[in-house]
């Protein structure tokens, strides 16, 4: 893999998650416990063999830069290679479908050019995935491809996500949104450098355009290839799918899929105590990591560090960010509770199964 570098791409947003992103970016979304979205596509990287990674961030830096640092957790604060963070365009991209804006590889094209790797593995940060990219990188070089994107077989419909008619492994079209059994781009690709640095050059006038709009419109220029990729792979777009692909990591086989031990996937270092569990406290199926406390009744979720949940109180099916507290006599349920926020005494907060109910992250 010394002949590839990586690109993830962070410079854009969903409006349907305003309420989880209007003070972070989707790559800095909690997830399961203790990660962030934007730790699988760079232990993807990592894991690979990829030791040259480029990060294209946007206007609102802040939440992923104090996660990531200089690259430390992921071994990429190397003198040679290592993490490149790079400025993502100014307005970013506000479309839902949309996540490789040409303008963002324009303006960091000095990063490709510099490169003596003839190869860049390019990957959005909202995919929840493990994946080993040594299999699509084998799968180009046998191909002769110019780009081989990775597809999964849909299982449900899905507006934001590409359909990809394929003709043997050659794409021959690219479309806007799945239904189940089509071939979905799960925006992760493997292109030739000079391939890249071609299509940067001709399709300048037309910037802001996203690079997949251009190549759909131009397949017969490049050979466009495909590749399936066959394990769990989760794409978050809007609040439901972040909450369906938190309740996932509570299945078996899901969280032996993601977290292998092989290939782990890898985070910020936090220093905290051990959960302290109640002698009267029930837990069943949960995700609870260190830091926190629980008295009560905790069912079918995801908490975060430093949560606490006192004598009394009930969460069922739903995800309590980090530093949230919820008092005696408090039920949560079908609900999306973000960091800081305290639950009154005998309050109930309850969404159903098709409309989960979001509390936004509390500032003070």
């Amino acid at each position: 893999m010394n002949k590839v570098i990586g690109i993830v791409a962070a410079n854009y947003e969903t409006p349907e998650l305003y309420t989880l992103t209007k003070d972070r970016t989707i790559a800095s979304l909690p997830y399961c416990g203790r990660y962030r979205l934007i730790d699988f596509p760079l232990s993807n990287m990592v894991n690979s063999g990829i030791d040259t990674v480029g990060l294209i961030l946007p206007y609102k830096y802040r939440s992923i830069i104090d996660h990531i640092g200089i690259g430390k957790e992921w071994s990429l604060d190397k003198k040679n290679g290592g993490l490149f963070v790079l400025p993502g365009s100014a307005y970013g991209v506000g479309i839902s479908t949309d996540r490789f804006l040409l303008r963002d590889f324009g303006q960091n094209d000095v990063f490709f050019r510099r490169s003596p790797s003839p190869y860049v593995v390019v990957t959005s940060s909202n995919v929840i995935c493990n994946i080993d990219y040594k299999e699509l990188y084998k799968a180009h070089l046998e191909s002769g491809a110019d780009i081989t994107m990775m597809y999964k077989i849909s299982g449900r419909e899905n507006p934001y996500l590409s359909k990809l008619s394929v003709d043997g492994d050659r794409v021959t079209a690219i479309e806007k949104g799945v239904v189940p059994g089509d071939k979905a781009f799960i925006d992760s690709f493997i292109i030739n450098t000079d391939v890249l640095n071609a299509i940067l050059q001709g399709y300048k006038a037309v910037d802001y355009k996203d690079m997949f709009d251009c190549i759909a419109d131009a397949l017969g220029q490049f050979k466009v290839n495909a590749f399936e990729f066959d394990g769990y792979a989760k794409s978050i777009f809007d609040k439901d799918s972040y909450f369906k692909g938190n309740m996932d990591s509570l299945s078996y086989d899901v969280d032996r899929n993601l977290f292998s031990a092989d290939r782990p996937i890898l985070t910020k270092e936090q220093d905290s105590v051990p959960t302290k569990y109640g002698k009267e406290c029930e837990v069943r199926n949960c995700t609870i990591p260190a830091g926190c406390k629980i008295e009560g009744q905790v069912q079918n979720s995801v908490l975060f560090r430093d949560v606490v949940v006192e004598k009394g109180a009930v969460v069922k099916d739903s995800i309590i960010m980090q530093n949230c507290v919820i008092k005696a006599g408090a039920v949560v349920e079908n609900a999306i509770i973000d960091r800081r926020n305290t639950i009154a005494e005998d309050t109930v907060i309850k969404g159903t199964g098709d409309n989960i109910l979001v509390i936004a992250k509390n500032k003070k």
